[in-house]
């Protein structure tokens, strides 16, 4: 997987030949993708809550060393799509399968065997075994056998044995990260040495309130929301940050609002707190909430709100 332009700034690396290439995370929902990209990059880029099916689109992550450069790409879990917007995070998920240099086939010790994946992603997986790595995670939760299950299926199934790892704890993940490295195409690399990420500084300012969301409210509230900034006004002091939740029902925005504003008050604290830490800077946040109803589940609506669409 390449980008349509390589960037002017690539370069080879000082340590000698250069390896530069995209390893996709893929697995079922709450596996750990995301928990695993913030680790393996070393920085929170991706956001990890308890609830499922957090992830929606293709976070990027670029860690470069001497030698190296991984571009690391959380993807929407693989899913049994019920909604419009649920095909659009299986089609990122399965468009990064086939498009990554390196795949990462992540499983859930605490899922067993419950937690493999299904259908056409796993035929998408078996066409790239060739390039697949599988790591077990969750290991430091998950008593021996479960995780014997899985490691077995592995060696059956792609003829490799499963890395098992804690993305919580960091256990296992330096040398999973050595195995990714030595699989990656001898290439120049993409993105100058000092970038961290490939998505724009907005992207990550929706994402932190979205995850703000999901950790305030209950029910389908947080699966109804989305956030999208209008306005960044970077020069000023503090940075100035115009950003709409958009919900499904009116009954959700006056969830999210809550009696007197107090509720989107204590979000709009949270979420400015975690903006403030990722750029560094002071905020000010100005969050406004409005309905765009059944918005998961219709094409022009998720064709507003920047989704990609999955073929017909």
């Amino acid at each position: 997987m390449t980008p349509d332009a390589p960037p002017s700034s690539q370069h080879d690396s000082p340590g000698g030949v250069p390896r530069a290439g995209f390893v996709a995370l893929v697995g079922r929902p709450n596996v750990g993708k995301s928990t695993l990209l913030n680790r393996l990059a070393g920085e929170k880029l991706s956001i990890v809550t308890a609830k499922e099916q957090t992830t929606r689109e293709r976070v990027t992550g670029i860690l470069t060393t001497d030698v190296s450069q991984m571009i690391f790409v959380d993807t929407p879990g693989l899913l049994e799509p019920r909604y419009l917007l649920q095909r659009s995070m299986l089609g990122e998920a399965l468009a990064a399968l086939v498009d990554a240099d390196v795949v990462l086939l992540i499983l859930d010790a605490t899922q067993g065997m419950a937690g493999l994946p299904q259908g056409q992603a796993l035929d998408r997986l078996s066409a790239r075994r060739a390039d697949l790595v599988v790591a077990i995670n969750k290991t430091d939760a998950a008593e021996g056998e479960p995780i014997s299950a899985l490691a077995a299926w592995t060696r059956e199934l792609f003829g490799v044995d499963a890395h098992r790892i804690s993305a919580e704890r960091g256990d296992g993940v330096e040398a999973l990260r050595g195995a990714l490295e030595v699989r990656l195409p001898v290439s120049p690399f993409y993105y100058p040495a000092d970038d961290m990420a490939v998505q724009p500084v907005r992207f990550f300012v929706e994402e932190l309130v979205r995850e703000t969301i999901f950790e305030a409210y209950e029910q389908e509230v947080p699966y109804s929301a989305v956030v999208r900034v209008e306005e960044f006004r970077e020069a000023e002091e503090p940075v100035y940050i115009r950003a709409t939740i958009y919900v499904e029902r009116d009954s959700q925005k006056g969830i999210v609002i809550g009696q007197g504003g107090v509720a989107i008050r204590a979000l709009g604290q949270a979420s400015r707190e975690k903006i403030e830490a990722f750029l560094g800077r002071a905020v000010y946040l100005d969050l406004w909430v409005k309905s765009l109803a059944g918005w998961r589940k219709k094409e022009a609506a998720l064709k507003r709100l920047g989704y990609s669409l999955p073929p017909s």
